[in-house]
């Protein structure tokens, strides 16, 4: 494969300039070159020559982040047993990409106009600041590590989701297992399929091992001392900093959580006909895979969004989460993401697979954007579709003349991800739901069962986000997590966290961490989940208060410009803004998780009553 490289006069240039020392001229050395100045032209200052490579890179950039993008996109939606054909051409691109953004050129004239960095503009250091980022994880100077870790992990994607899950030797989708794990009171057939969940962990664990290798291997060659370590500095962050921030977010909301640990274990013990109460909850008695989301264990009277939602059908879905957004004050999604999305899940029949997880994609960092889903009419999916655009959207706004391309994303990943989730929260309240008609807006619901549908939902997910994956992942790639401790430890960490127990001992011959997706294709970035969740609850605390004047326990946002605006101004500068400075600046306070655990407040005095008496063991 050709080095793709930028190279030539303007490189040559742009180095020689930023190495040169800076000159200074006397008047009379000035006086006596005048005339010279007036037919020849001045020499660009280092802004311009900053500009003129800066142009150039963004472009051929650009271009090679386009090809990866369409590469991946045919891998992850068209998955066929035995044909190569799109992880090769994945690999390809994806080393063509790395290449340039590794390239040993580009990454010294990054670090060359840093050095001189209170000559250029704010938004050129930025820039820079991102080129060395993206250039640390593909660097050139190991140019076969950085070839092996692509086609490893084209390699991993490509088992994750081409696996053919079985329940009682039937082939079934993630989708069939997860409504399984919501709706079946047998335990046997929740232990079937909650096993056929952790069957592709096993096939996982050599790549995965392979990967934590390579990917260790392209940052270090950097300087930096481990994977995680370089995912955290995006944050501006150490690794020991983010870990404390995880730590801190946990304790905010662990008296809350233990309350709901408490609830469920009797909750679900007397659901499924055990006399004996657990200690710890059964991994296959939740209604999620990795329990990290136990909202279906409520159905709030009144609301029975999975009975509204199926006549409307999955197109409804989509269509309505963009008729919100539109509400707004935002565009029409463009024609393009409804021909070049894959919103639905594979016919039955077909002869190839998909990846099952829900994605947004900027594929060109201008206007090709697309979704990958397998919308199915319910109420979980309800919520992605909004959540979803939220990211589509967020894409459509930062992309404007004043972002540059290279500094098309969130003001950090957890924006992103916050953006999505607000607007999954705000859709699901009850005036916004009775707004649609999915319910009658005359209802008499429980409002206590509502917010502790929600808790089930916002606040579980939390332990599992900051405490599981987080430090399964800095043990894994920082502490060198040996190969024969990595399901124990998971499940230490799972039961520390989470208070949940696997239903039988699952030793080193399982992998089941590897059984989450982020893992193997989205690794060492889980918190930004979490912080997520803490912005998101920021944002809404705000939206309510300030902008809309309502309870943020029932709020509708549909239709109201004021709420569509702020939106736009956090979405609009991409990661152009400091994301601190744009947090307080917007809320008026620092990141915290204060607005989460004030919205659940009013659920803790009911859990204690309902939990009086009972067995706490968190």
């Amino acid at each position: 494969m050709k080095k793709l490289v930028y190279t030539g006069y303007t490189a040559a240039i742009l180095l020689a300039a930023c190495a040169a020392p800076k000159l200074t001229t006397s008047p009379a050395a000035t006086e006596t070159t005048t005339a010279t100045t007036e037919s020849t032209p001045a020499a660009p200052t280092l802004q311009q020559q900053a500009q003129a490579f800066l142009d150039q890179y963004s472009h051929t950039y650009q271009n090679l982040y386009t090809q990866s993008a369409e590469a991946e996109w045919r891998s992850n939606t068209h998955i066929v047993e035995g044909d190569s054909t799109n992880a090769i051409a994945t690999r390809k691109a994806n080393e063509a990409f790395a290449a340039f953004t590794g390239s040993t050129e580009n990454i010294n004239t990054a670090k060359a106009m840093l050095a001189k960095k209170d000559q250029l503009t704010p938004l050129q250091i930025k820039q820079f600041e991102a080129i060395l980022y993206a250039g640390a994880n593909n660097p050139q100077i190991i140019p076969d590590v950085v070839k092996a870790r692509i086609k490893a992990e084209t390699e991993q994607t490509e088992k994750l989701y081409g696996f053919d899950y079985k329940v009682n030797k039937k082939s079934v989708s993630t989708n069939e297992i997860d409504d399984i794990l919501k709706d079946e009171t047998n335990t046997k057939k929740r232990l079937a399929a909650w096993n056929a969940s952790k069957a592709v962990g096993p096939t996982l664990k050599e790549g995965l091992l392979n990967l934590r290798q390579l990917r260790n291997k392209t940052v270090q060659s950097l300087g930096y001392d481990d994977y995680f370590t370089y995912q955290a500095s995006d944050y501006g962050m150490t690794r020991a900093e983010m870990m404390d921030l995880m730590k801190q977010i946990n304790e905010e909301l662990r008296p809350l959580y233990r309350e709901l640990h408490t609830y469920a274990r009797y909750e679900l013990a007397k659901k499924y006909g055990v006399k004996q109460v657990p200690d710890y909850l059964p991994a296959h008695w939740l209604p999620n895979r990795w329990g990290q989301d136990w909202s279906p264990m409520v159905n709030v009277k009144g609301i029975d969004l999975d009975a509204a939602l199926k006549p409307k059908g999955a197109e409804w879905q989509v269509k309505q989460a963009e008729r919100f957004y539109i509400s707004l004050g935002f565009p029409q999604l463009p024609q393009t993401f409804w021909e070049r999305s894959s919103l639905y899940p594979a016919p039955a029949n077909a002869d190839y697979k998909k990846n099952n997880h829900a994605s947004a994609w900027h594929i060109d960092l201008d206007k090709d954007v697309r979704c990958l889903m397998s919308v199915e009419p319910n109420a979980e999916w309800y919520e992605t579709t909004h959540h979803e655009l939220g990211h589509i959207y967020y894409y459509m706004t930062y992309t404007n003349p004043d972002v540059p391309v290279l500094l098309r994303g969130g003001a950090n990943r957890a924006y992103h991800e916050a953006m999505g989730s607000l607007m999954g929260l705000a859709a699901m309240q009850k005036p916004f739901l009775a707004n649609l008609d999915l319910i009658d807006k005359n209802v008499q619901t429980d409002e206590v069962q509502s917010l502790l549908k929600e808790a089930l939902n916002y606040v579980v997910f939390i332990p599992f986000s900051s405490g599981v994956m987080s430090e399964w992942e800095k043990d894994f790639y920082a502490d060198n997590l040996p190969a024969d401790q990595l399901n124990k430890r998971w499940w230490e960490l799972t039961k520390k966290y989470q208070g949940i127990v696997p239903p039988t001992e699952r030793g080193e011959e399982y992998l089941d961490a590897a059984t989450k997706t982020h893992i193997n294709d989205d690794p060492a970035q889980y918190y930004d989940y979490a912080l997520s969740y803490v912005i998101l609850f920021q944002l809404h605390d705000h939206i309510a208060k300030e902008i809309l004047h309502q309870d943020p326990h029932t709020t509708n946002y549909y239709g109201n410009k004021e709420v569509g605006k702020f939106l736009h101004d956090i979405m609009y500068p991409g990661a152009s803004a400091d994301w601190r400075q744009m947090l307080k600046d917007k809320t008026g306070e620092e990141l915290s998780a204060r607005a989460m655990v004030a919205y659940f407040q009013p659920l803790m005095d009911y859990l204690k009553q309902q939990n009086k008496g009972r067995k706490y063991t968190l």
